[in-house]
């Protein structure tokens, strides 16, 4: 089982998202146990408050440091997990990834500190092992790429999928878009499914799609060939992809 704890000012933000689908049944079979901490509720005043104005002046609030620090402490003094993570949500953190997903389902716990406003108080940082984001854009706060990231890390965990070979297929999981996917009718309008998938020799199928994986990363996601694991055969084959294209031009 894996706990997932997030801090955050709204917590009815997470209750659609964890609701239904793959991550609905994965706690109900207790694989994945979430919870939502406000650190609303750690506030020193009687209004609860959890921001301020900056320092050196400038618009917007800031997230008081206090209320995070003992929310955090909190869970620590109360959860005990041999493998934890914090982790804060930041537009200037390290960019998550498929890799990072891997990495962070082989911990118990993760920790989520997802800000508001204008940011947080820089000392808040001090409390996470890691500072991550979900791409060079900003948003309203940390509470979406903490739900993004929980969901492409409980992929990885044994038994949420409903097939064992579901994550491995996945796009991004070997550093290649994913192959074209087909089903029921074989034609439609004149759309016609590729003849090989109906031929019953695995090895022939497996060919065409790590080839057509290959050729859909070349074409929309080059820049994730350079650290693809990729055999002497897919970089001939990429090789022809591109003199192809060359042509063509």
């Amino acid at each position: 089982m894996m706990r997932v704890d997030f801090v955050s000012l709204f917590p009815s933000m997470f209750f659609g998202p964890f609701n239904d689908s793959i991550i609905r049944r994965a706690k109900d079979n207790g694989i994945l146990d979430i919870h939502i901490l406000n650190p609303r509720d750690f506030a020193f005043d009687k209004h609860k408050h959890v921001d301020d104005s900056p320092f050196g002046g400038g618009s917007g609030m800031v997230l008081k440091p206090e209320p995070m620090f003992r929310a955090l402490r909190f869970l620590l003094e109360t959860t005990h997990f041999e493998r934890k993570r914090v982790l804060l949500m930041s537009p200037d953190g390290e960019v998550f990834t498929q890799n990072k997903a891997k990495e962070l389902s082989a911990f118990n716990q993760l920790i989520f500190i997802c800000g508001h406003y204008e940011g947080f108080d820089a000392r808040i940082t001090e409390l996470a092992d890691e500072i991550l984001s979900i791409g060079d854009y900003v948003l309203t706060g940390g509470e979406l790429p903490a739900m993004v990231m929980v969901d492409a890390v409980a992929r990885m965990l044994p038994g949420v999928l409903g097939s064992e070979e579901s994550a491995p297929t996945d796009s991004f999981y070997h550093g290649l878009l994913e192959y074209p996917q087909y089903t029921r009718p074989r034609d439609y309008h004149g759309k016609v499914v590729p003849e090989v998938l109906f031929s019953g020799d695995h090895a022939k199928i497996a060919l065409w799609r790590r080839r057509e994986s290959l050729r859909l990363t070349f074409e929309r996601r080059p820049d994730l060939l350079a650290t693809a694991e990729l055999t002497s055969e897919d970089r001939d084959y990429l090789e022809k992809l591109e003199q192809m294209q060359k042509d063509d031009r």
